[in-house]
């Protein structure tokens, strides 16, 4: 039984089947009928029920009480337009016998998309003065949501879903997208029956058996269950979803999954697990190579004995917001989110507060990798009814804007649940049945700009030594330069070497990759003012074994033009440089200045040095011995790109490291 019909029949039914207000017939084989319809309605018995109720109606068509009842058994059994008329009926013979009829037809017609009618009988509801508190408050909120629906159906947004394809999408529903920040892995959500289940791509680790979750599923839903698949796009298409195996699919339910951007993490929804702490809890497991670890409960303070689902993990890793039914929140169903500590503990989980969470549900929280845009679904904030998808965006203080609703056709009278943006923010994927004859399946759309998250550009290569080609694992950090802050912190995978760092744009960041007994690699990615990216950077990296002759620059080093003076966002680079002359005290090193060759060779020589003594002074004053620093500028002499265009002679612009004795 939905929400809409169990609130009508708590408002409705207690009052009209109630025989101590006694009937407005006196017919007794009508009354004799109304009452065995009840019984029956009462065992879900609906075909006999609206039967009964007919033949009540049949000995006294003016028998209100009748026609009301017989409204809601159509609408408990789906028959929306039947229990409209029903409604009318009733209203016909005395308008003011029940106002509540009002406000349960009113419902009705919003399902039918019939707005202005379900507008007018709502006003009409509210001029009633006896209504109880709680009645009035719901109206309200209802004819808010009714006449946002006719403003939004008559100012509609750009909308233009498209079928994932038979790849992704099948007769079973398809649900719960989630997506690589490279847009190159997709993972998603089947509930499949059990007998269809194909583990052939994953390796056994549990005992297939049914899970208790099933025993409190309808028995309809005791032969199907939710399990992972996995896509990855070939030549620009989504090749033939396959099951992401038994390290993580079990006999029971999993589903609502979120993964970091690089794709390597994977936070899920498990429920009535040996190892859980409530019905619900939040599992991870981490992908290394090809193959997914047993997943682990995170535990507390995130899982508690009561209801926690539908996590979405930050690009970085290190905030995971979910929805849980904890009893400290402001509604039935809230988002919450925790920060992970350094030792891989998480926080005690914060309510994002009443401005997103209502005292309705609030569902499918979805983080953008730009770690400052959520979209959400909420039934409590104003909308087309249900569910609706909103968006908010986080301000410097940390609070969020007012909720956004995205807007019709996108929303629409059915539930949204389960919407994701790219990483380019350009487009979104989500779930629906709306658009199919074939249950839920899985959609994109191109996004309008006003829904739009700050855009976000990715690193993504692999990391290797650069002599014998070894595949390595590598430590990433990266760093806003301005504000001299880690904003993303990744490891390689130690199987394939493969990265992919997310670049949130409109800043300037310093990159460094780093393991121990190798020179760490340096780069720079300048995204000041860069709203679209068109191109990731795709990149390996070589890293150098510390050994002498061996050289790396520094691209964060910064210079006022014409001048030896350092920049202030130089110094995330050379405590980065001190760092690591630290953890190796033996390391002797040639700090490199290099100019391009504009101006005289004299001067630039004269310039470079001065430049690499910058360095060396700084160093110095860091507490680094002077014998083991050495300078030289190099002029022009040794560039590594052209001179003949403005980015060849910003590439021969460098300040180098070599190593001279270890």
């Amino acid at each position: 039984m939905n929400k809409l019909i169990l609130l009508l029949l708590i408002i409705v039914t207690p009052y009209i089947v109630s025989a101590q207000y006694g009937y407005s017939t006196n017919n007794k084989k009508a009354i004799e009928y109304y009452e065995q319809a009840l019984n029956a309605f009462g065992r879900m018995d609906y075909f006999n029920a609206a039967d009964l109720m007919q033949k009540a109606i049949k000995k006294d068509k003016k028998f209100i009480e009748a026609h009301i009842v017989l409204a809601e058994i159509y609408m408990d059994n789906g028959n929306v337009n039947k229990a409209i008329e029903s409604y009318q009926n009733a209203i016909a013979i005395d308008p003011d016998f029940f106002p509540g009829i009002y406000f349960s037809m009113a419902q009705l017609e919003m399902i039918e998309q019939n707005f202005e009618t379900a507008e007018k009988h709502l006003e009409k509801y509210l001029t009633y003065k006896d209504i109880k508190p709680i009645s009035r408050s719901q109206a309200e909120h209802t004819l808010q949501s009714c006449k946002f629906a006719i403003q939004a159906i008559n100012n509609p947004v750009p909308f233009n879903p498209v079928d994932l394809g038979e790849n992704i999408n099948t007769a079973h529903d398809e649900y719960w997208p989630t997506l690589t920040a490279d847009e190159q892995i997709l993972i998603f959500t089947r509930l499949i029956p059990r007998d269809l289940v194909d583990y052939s791509n994953g390796e056994q680790a549990v005992e297939d058996k049914p899970s208790a979750y099933e025993q409190d599923l309808p028995p309809g839903m005791r032969n199907v269950q939710e399990d992972f698949y996995i896509s990855y796009k070939i030549d620009g298409q989504w090749a033939k979803a396959i099951n992401a195996g038994k390290r993580i699919n079990t006999a029971g339910n999993e589903g609502a999954q979120s993964i970091t951007a690089d794709g390597r993490t994977m936070y899920f929804t498990a429920c009535n697990r040996a190892d859980g702490k409530g019905r619900c809890d939040i599992y991870m497991s981490e992908k290394t190579g090809e193959e997914w670890s047993v997943p682990v409960n995170i535990g507390s303070p995130v899982n508690t004995a009561h209801w926690e689902a539908q996590p979405s993990i930050s690009s970085d890793g290190k905030t995971l917001y979910f929805v849980s039914n904890r009893p400290d929140g402001i509604g039935q169903k809230d988002i919450w989110k925790s920060e992970q500590l350094p030792d891989g503990r998480w926080t005690k989980p914060k309510n994002l507060g009443s401005k997103i969470n209502t005292t309705g549900e609030e569902q499918s929280p979805f983080i953008h990798p730009d770690n400052q845009t959520l979209y959400f679904s909420s039934e409590g904030l104003i909308g087309m009814g249900g569910f609706d998808l909103f968006k908010v965006t986080k301000k410097e203080d940390g609070t969020w804007t007012e909720p956004q609703n995205l807007g019709y056709p996108i929303n629409s009278i059915f539930h949204e649940v389960g919407l994701i943006v790219n990483a380019a923010g350009d487009r979104a994927f989500f779930a629906s049945d709306r658009l199919s004859n074939r249950g839920r399946d899985l959609f994109a759309f191109d996004l309008y700009d006003d829904i739009r998250p700050n855009p976000v550009s990715y690193f993504k290569g692999i990391v290797f030594d650069a002599d014998s080609k070894e595949k390595l694992e590598a430590r990433f950090e990266l760093i806003n330069l301005e504000q001299n802050e880690i904003v993303l912190e990744a490891k390689s995978d130690k199987v394939t070497g493969e990265f992919l760092v997310c670049i949130p744009t409109d800043n300037d960041y310093a990159l460094n990759v780093s393991k121990e007994g190798y020179l760490f690699y340096s780069d720079h990615f300048s995204l000041k003012g860069v709203f679209e990216i068109t191109d990731p950077f795709i990149k390996d990296v070589a890293l150098n074994a510390i050994k002498p002759g061996e050289k790396i620059i520094l691209r964060n080093i910064f210079y006022a033009t014409d001048s030896y003076e350092l920049m202030d966002k130089s110094v995330v680079e050379l405590d980065k440089l001190t760092k690591f002359l630290e953890d190796n005290p033996d390391l002797e090193i040639e700090i490199s200045g290099h100019t391009d060759n504009v101006g005289t060779n004299e001067y630039n020589l004269t310039l470079s040095e001065k430049r690499a003594q910058s360095v060396v002074n700084y160093l110095v004053e860091q507490g680094i011995s002077i014998k083991r620093l050495t300078y030289k500028g190099y002029g022009e002499e040794q560039p590594v790109d052209t001179n003949e265009t403005a980015e060849g002679r910003a590439n021969n612009r460098r300040t180098e490291i070599k190593i001279l004795s270890n």
